[in-house]
């Protein structure tokens, strides 16, 4: 096998995401459907309808994102014969990307990996106030120049690397004054660009200690089952198959930096040459090419994806 299915995070979401592959196959709104009876609300309501500003809700969007990338990922199997278990050399998620990627494996239930999701997205929004951390992109460095302009910005506060998403792009987290001193110490060592995100809360640093306390208690409830293919961890960039470590790593995800250049490189170097994005967005597909010398990113999320998809599989046989 030489594909790898991944799954994205936050950031992709876009009001009216999947509707067209409900509106087109059973196995997709099926999905939808688990999902709102999970959470006990129409979630699909805000995803195909808005507002925006809802949808992007931390505790919204994470769960979301999820639905249509399982969504994506029955109609693949339905209508393109795809198989995580037969086709898949690795499965990865990048941050809750990783619910979305074990519950493509069997390794979750769709309704706990809802549930769950939900309750990631509040915890964290929850662990920190608003205003209090900021999230930071540093480009055009690597990963080793922007954990030493985390270090030298730290000044006895939270700033560490967050996301190494490779092709020269490292996010920092922590307190919002040690963020921007981060901001101008990049600068100052010839970063193209340091620039602060939209984002609710500093998501991936020790900031979110309480979340991750939230999660241990209610991943120790939830039953988690071997992976059908490996799942390539965020904190490790390897894989793993064992859910107690799955569990654990889970746990350790919330405070811990997304290792995602790593993780594709792991995978390429372990036979992976087709990266197959499935859901909402191409983030992940673009990262593959800056990453992977020759590897090809395939994103999937509507319908006119699906033969397409097909095809590429085939290729990747």
């Amino acid at each position: 096998m030489t594909a790898a299915f991944t799954f994205p995070g936050q950031g992709s979401q876009a009001v009216g995401m999947g509707k067209a592959l409900a509106e087109a196959f059973p196995a997709a709104r099926a999905v939808f459907d688990e999902v709102d009876s999970a959470l006990g609300e129409k979630l699909t309501a805000i995803i195909w309808d808005g507002p925006a500003e809802t949808l992007q809700l931390t505790e919204n969007a994470q769960p979301a994102l999820m639905a249509v990338s399982i969504a994506t990922l029955r109609v693949l199997e339905t209508e393109a014969g795809f198989s995580v278990g037969r086709d898949a050399a690795f499965v990865a998620g990048h941050s809750l990307g990783e619910y979305s990627a074990l519950a493509a494996a069997g390794s979750l239930s769709v309704s706990d990996t809802a549930r769950l999701l939900r309750t990631r997205g509040l915890a964290m929004q929850k662990a920190v106030p608003v205003g209090a951390g900021a999230m930071a992109a540093l480009l055009g460095l690597d990963y080793e120049a922007a954990m030493a302009v985390a270090g030298e910005a730290a000044q006895g506060q939270v700033c560490q690397a967050a996301n190494d998403n490779g092709g020269g792009q490292v996010v920092v987290s922590g307190d919002k004054a040690a963020v921007e001193r981060a901001l101008e110490i990049a600068r100052a060592k010839g970063a193209k660009r340091a620039m602060l995100l939209p984002v609710s809360a500093p998501f991936h640093c020790k900031l979110m200690q309480p979340a991750a306390d939230a999660m241990a208690e209610a991943l120790a409830g939830v039953t988690i089952r071997t992976p059908a293919s490996p799942l390539v961890s965020n904190v490790l960039a390897a894989p793993i198959t064992d859910p107690d470590e799955i569990r654990r790593r889970l746990i350790e995800q919330v405070t811990g930096t997304v290792r995602w250049r790593e993780s594709v490189a792991y995978m390429a170097a372990h036979g992976a040459t087709r990266f197959f994005e499935i859901g909402a967005g191409k983030v992940l597909s673009g990262l593959v090419k800056r990453i992977a010398d020759g590897a090809v990113g395939v994103s999937i999320g509507g319908p006119n994806d699906i033969a397409a998809a097909k095809d590429a599989l085939a290729a990747s046989a």
